[in-house]
């Protein structure tokens, strides 16, 4: 059974094989919300354009991820999931497509932004697989499926880089439109049907969504330490492609999303966070989050000054610390929003996602505008400025929420 406008009811039932698929999918179709990130110098001289005008591709796929969370991930309340999953895929897929064959940068962006709603599928693959899961299993099985999402996001840039040294960035979508539309002929095949059971219009549901926002205090909160997050991720991962592109250090497409494995590497130590809110130190571990991501960009700035070893060494602490703020911190929060309506989890993960992405738009468009301001220098400030903002939002606003109702007493730490 399920609540009004809750999930879709599944008999548990999903093997090692399903689990691996679903995180593959998620990885492959989050992935195209950062492809061009390395690749931005790359297309803005194939279209002739300004970089910074370039850098809004990396905004508009995320546009097209918010409106996706935002009015397709409710529909998994509504209509069978593996349906809705597969046609999104399709979606994600056609869209790369058009990208591969745009003759101008308008076409490309528009693309892009179909192909963000597309992708959106990934967060109504979560909550299929924790309905699918056994009791005892949920947890691990929720967690390797984020894990297949987050390196999806990571690894994106490397393969990009990759593939655009190999055949130019038309590749890159071409390859991912393959991708996307193999699995989704294998998601027909091999994903169990599940039965919508809701009690709810689909007006209804978005609309306790927005209940649930103005009536708990944490949710607000979390939701604006998450757009904070993504918005300092997002300026990071869109100036940095400008930065290696362009001397002392003139790198490659290829050579520019390696420097992608470092996010990875930051990001996989980021579960420690998780751990300590498990064991009650939820606010100690975002507070420690926080800190590492506003200390990252020290780093970041000193590491660009020069092509030397030492200094790309310096860069790429940088961005591990970077990453690993941000995610153990996000983290953090949905191990916190998840539990303060246990029955409302998707609505609740809709609400916080779309403020998470939208965060990531408004990075996006910062990092785009002050590199053309500043360069790398004016980027960084505007990073540690976002940062900063996150700390002391969470420093004021801890405090203030510590009354508020949140139905499981570890929350807190």
């Amino acid at each position: 059974m399920t609540e009004p406008g809750g999930s879709s009811t599944t008999e548990p039932t999903i093997g090692r094989g399903l689990v691996l698929l679903l995180a593959v999918t998620c990885g492959v179709l989050v992935a195209n919300l950062y492809y061009a990130q390395p690749l931005l110098d790359t297309i803005a001289r194939s279209f002739d354009i300004e970089e910074g005008t370039a850098g809004i591709l990396v905004t508009t796929a995320q546009i097209g991820y918010a409106i996706g969370l935002a009015f397709l991930v409710p529909l998994g309340d509504l209509i069978e999931r593996r349906r809705l999953i597969v046609t999104a895929a399709l979606i994600c897929a056609v869209a790369d497509g058009i990208a591969v064959v745009s003759p101008g940068f308008p076409m490309l962006a528009a693309a892009l932004v179909l192909a963000g709603v597309g992708a959106s599928a990934a967060m109504v693959i979560v909550p299929l697989a924790s309905a699918l899961a056994a009791e005892e299993d949920r947890g691990r099985t929720v967690g390797t499926v984020m894990s297949g999402l987050l390196t999806g996001i990571l690894l994106a840039r490397t393969v990009s880089g990759f593939l655009s040294e190999l055949g130019g960035w038309r590749l890159v979508y071409g390859v991912a439109a393959v991708a996307i539309a193999l699995l989704a002929v294998v998601l027909r095949k091999y994903v169990p049907v599940s039965t919508p059971v809701v009690t709810d219009t689909y007006r209804g549901i978005l609309g306790s969504i927005l209940t649930l926002v103005r009536e708990l205090r944490e949710l607000r909160l979390r939701m604006a330490l998450g757009a904070l997050l993504m918005a300092a991720f997002s300026v990071l991962w869109t100036g940095l492609a400008f930065l290696l592109a362009a001397p002392p250090f003139s790198y490659g497409d290829a050579v520019i999303g390696l420097f992608g494995i470092a996010g990875v590497a930051g990001a996989l130590m980021a579960p420690i966070a998780g751990r300590m809110t498990d064991k009650g130190h939820g606010r100690r571990a975002t507070t420690l989050c926080l800190t590492i991501l506003l200390a990252s960009w020290a780093l970041l700035f000193l590491g660009s000054g020069s092509s030397a070893v030492s200094a790309v060494v310096v860069l790429i602490v940088g961005i591990m610390a970077l990453d690993l703020g941000t995610q153990g911190a996000h983290i953090s929060n949905q191990n916190v929003v998840f539990v303060l309506d246990p029955p409302a989890r998707n609505r609740l993960n809709t609400a916080y996602m779309v403020s998470y992405f939208g965060g990531g738009v408004l990075g996006s468009v910062a990092a785009s505008v002050s590199y053309s301001v500043g360069g790398w220098a004016v980027l960084c400030l505007t990073g540690a400025a976002i940062s900063l903002a996150a700390l002391a939002i969470w420093l004021l606003g801890r405090s203030a929420s510590s009354g508020s109702v949140v139905r499981s007493d570890h929350v807190h730490g």
